[in-house]
């Protein structure tokens, strides 16, 4: 086979990457796809792994344990462990040799999950040699392994590109990652209650560029925090606000950070439960924001938060927060007064604000997909303002209206009056839609809708 055909191949797998299943499937086609789909498996083994099945755990250790050499085997029987015989045949491929994601919290919880955490050193020794490079670094709690310390890290670790790792970090496992740390884009920190190491200011502060930040706490629920390392935490990542694209963030900031960021495009906020003012928000200007993901974060300075952009906005998600009429009437105005670039939107839309909603639909000529939530309306009038007044682009609706149910006739009149229009893709958590399911089927096999479905459990403006 050619080498082009081969990278065809190649970039037609690695869209399926997050497929498990269909890549699966096509490993035993032929030798050629399966030299081509191994490597992609194996970039990120991890992430195929599911919390309830042990299984699947137990078989990706038991291919891991099967590179061991002899020497790391001699040395896990001499503690005291006999591996099983089949263990012993050497793998077909050097999976490793593909892996660029080190989850050491994954490897961690399948060797503790199958009773055999004496090996743990033995498997970090396997992964971290001078032949394999990786680019993602995960590092769990309570973890004193020095691996900067193991033969070949330096070429192991020297294209790292995102960390992971808690802030009650070990200072021996700190100091390792300092040093190696230099090349990271991406910081990925869980911040404890208490016994923060303070010293993780200096790996902040360690990369030359750093695009993404998510800063997340380890007990949610819980509103008291160790306010004096957060300040620290928050200014040490000042010193990055000109690189600084993405951030998340899921408690309210102690210090004005978001007003550095200037060049921020994606802002991701968390309340977790608490009824905080995010008073914090309230004078900020992002004048490149183009994603806005929050959840249970006031409107109020969420309204003026959208103010402060430049009209770069243009997906924007507001989750799970109670508000009143007025309040809910003020975020859609000024949606559509300050983001003309719109292209999705999930948002509660009162329905004493529905022809708010045909303003919004009217001014914002990009969008491609609304999503509503908690939501009850009169169904006629919110059926008519979308094919009265949708953008040509707008073909893409979720409505997780729950306790709001649809009658048939509602249904029938916008399908009836969608046509000519490009078909829908719908989704609904309404299952008491299932009566209707002939009348969907009429309206499938006239065109009218591509996808029709009662779940709601994929990404927010995911709809296939």
């Amino acid at each position: 086979m050619s080498k082009l055909n081969r990278d065809i191949l190649y970039l037609i797998f690695k869209e399926l990457r997050n497929d498990k299943k269909n890549l699966y499937s096509c490993l035993s086609v032929n030798k050629t796809w399966c030299e081509i789909i191994i490597p992609i498996l194996w970039n990120n083994p991890w992430k195929y792994l599911n919390d309830d099945n042990n299984t699947n755990e137990k078989i990706l250790l038991d291919k891991i344990i099967s590179h061991l050499s002899d020497e790391s085997r001699n040395n896990i029987k001499k503690l005291g462990i006999d591996l099983p015989t089949n263990l012993y045949k050497k793998p077909l491929f050097n999976y490793i040799s593909f892996c660029r994601h080190l989850n050491l919290n994954a490897i961690k919880r399948i060797i503790i999950n199958s009773g055999k955490k004496i090996i743990l050193k033995e498997i970090i020794y396997l992964f971290i040699n001078e032949n394999t490079k990786f680019t993602h670094l995960y590092i769990p709690q309570q973890f004193n392994h020095q691996i900067h310390l193991i033969p070949g890290a330096e070429i192991c670790f020297s294209e790292i590109e995102f960390l992971s790792c808690n802030t009650s970090i070990n200072d021996n496992v700190l100091i390792g990652l300092i040093k190696m740390c230099k090349p990271i884009k991406e910081l990925e920190l869980y911040i404890n209650i208490i016994n923060n190491n303070y010293k993780i200011s200096e790996l902040i502060e360690t990369p030359k560029k750093l695009f993404n930040v998510r800063l997340l706490n380890n007990y949610a629920l819980y509103l008291n925090h160790d306010e004096s390392f957060c300040k620290i935490i928050e200014n040490s990542l000042i010193k990055h606000s000109n690189t600084i694209k993405y951030f998340k963030i899921t408690k309210q900031p102690i210090t004005g950070i978001l007003s550095y960021f200037i060049n921020l495009k994606c802002l991701e906020l968390n309340g977790n439960y608490h009824k905080l003012a995010w008073d914090c928000l309230e004078n900020v200007s992002l004048p490149f924001l183009q994603i806005l993901k929050t959840i249970y974060v006031s409107t109020k300075p969420l309204t003026s938060l959208i103010e402060n952009t430049n009209g770069y906005l243009n997906e924007i998600i507001i989750n799970d927060i109670p508000h009143d009429d007025i309040d809910n009437k003020r975020i859609i105005q000024i949606i559509y007064k300050k983001c003309p670039k719109l292209k999705y939107l999930k948002l509660e839309f009162k329905n004493s604000n529905i022809l708010e909603l045909n303003n919004l639909l009217i001014n914002c000529h990009y969008l491609n997909g609304l999503f509503f939530i908690n939501s009850k309306f009169d169904w006629n009038n919110l059926f008519e303002i979308l094919i009265k007044s949708s953008p040509i682009n707008l073909f893409k609706f979720k409505f997780d209206t729950i306790y709001d149910n649809i009658e048939k006739d509602s249904l029938k009149y916008f399908f009836n009056n969608w046509k000519g229009k490009h078909p829908l893709l719908l989704l609904f958590n309404q299952k008491n839609l299932e009566q209707y399911s002939d009348l969907i089927e009429k309206y499938k096999e006239e065109g009218i809708i591509k996808k029709f479905d009662y779940n709601l459990c994929n990404e927010d403006f995911k709809w296939i």
